[in-house]
């Protein structure tokens, strides 16, 4: 039971889709409730959201806008802030944040989400979720029926038959040496998709999206769209006084939280949820999962409350 006023039952760090989701839910079970966030969504390059039911095309920092509008509602707190330290501190934790303030919680969910480590492009980063994509469930729509370029890597064939449902234009690129496994060079050649033997080095385009690569041997080429696969990193460097160590994830796409399926850890009052749990969940799945994850932990929190009661009864003390 929470006996420290000053104390929040449970804190969100991060407050994209899955934090704001956790938030919501909780603060509806009128449990106290903060939301640490630095205010930097992964998608903000992204001019909307897809996929996301009845907000389709809304651009991020609006949806985000409109989420944490819905959880103030129901008294959620927010910190506009970088969570930088976390400590057990025997009832919970405190968690430090960037300009010297230090809240207490009882839990903690994660949901800070991945960072997105791109391959080493020269210009990528300023086309990164325009037109320099890796997902055809967000951005693929938008590229439809154009000349669309697929960047060589582990995952290449796979995004490569992904974008040709979208379009018959789609060529991978692989370096002079690269030799593409027979079965899958066939599944290619299959669904006409060509394979070229030139190393893309670098992007060139205009002020809003990429209209060139640029190849190792000094050439060019035109294209619409640079399809390619990050390495994604989980948000823990706040959880590491608490022990907590990212995991390389089964896929090999990067590293995530490992957690049950209601979103706990194996750090006593650590939850996790949205992508920092699951990479590959698009915003609408990470929202969904916040909703879940806020659930089971208000169910935690429940029954720990109802076995002190049980036993404040027991010893002759007044029922709450």
């Amino acid at each position: 039971m929470n006996t420290r006023p000053d104390t929040y039952d449970v804190a969100i760090i991060g407050g994209g889709a899955a934090g704001l989701a956790a938030a919501q839910a909780l603060g509806r079970s009128r449990r106290r409730i903060v939301v640490i966030d630095a205010g930097e969504p992964r998608n903000a390059p992204a001019e909307g959201v897809h996929n996301f039911l009845t907000r389709d095309g809304t651009p991020p920092r609006e949806l985000l806008a409109l989420g944490r509008a819905e959880a103030e509602g129901y008294g959620v707190d927010f910190r506009n802030a970088l969570a930088t330290a976390t400590h057990p501190d025997g009832q919970g934790f405190t968690i430090e944040l960037e300009g010297g303030e230090a809240l207490a919680a009882r839990r903690i969910i994660l949901a800070t989400g991945v960072s997105d480590t791109l391959p080493d492009i020269a210009g990528l980063e300023a086309y990164w979720g325009k037109n320099a994509l890796h997902c055809p469930y967000c951005h693929g729509w938008e590229v439809r029926d154009r000349d669309i370029a697929v960047l060589d890597s582990p995952f290449a064939v796979h995004q490569a038959l992904m974008f040709r449902q979208l379009s018959d234009r789609v060529t991978v690129f692989t370096a002079p040496d690269r030799e593409i496994e027979p079965a899958e060079r066939e599944k290619l050649d299959a669904r006409g998709i060509a394979v070229v033997q030139r190393e893309i080095t670098g992007v060139r385009g205009n002020d809003t999206h990429l209209t060139h690569l640029v190849f190792r041997d000094g050439g060019e080429l035109a294209a619409d769209a640079l399809v390619l696969m990050p390495r994604f990193a989980a948000g823990t460097a706040a959880l590491a006084g608490v022990g907590l160590v990212a995991a390389t994830h089964p896929s090999g796409i990067g590293t995530y939280v490992v957690a049950d399926e209601t979103g706990k850890t194996e750090i006593p009052g650590l939850w996790a949820a949205g992508n920092t749990r699951d990479p590959l969940a698009q915003v609408m799945m990470a929202a969904a999962d916040g909703l879940r994850v806020g659930a089971m932990l208000n169910a935690d929190l429940i029954q720990e409350e109802t076995e002190e009661a049980v036993a404040s009864l027991r010893a002759g003390a007044p029922a709450a």
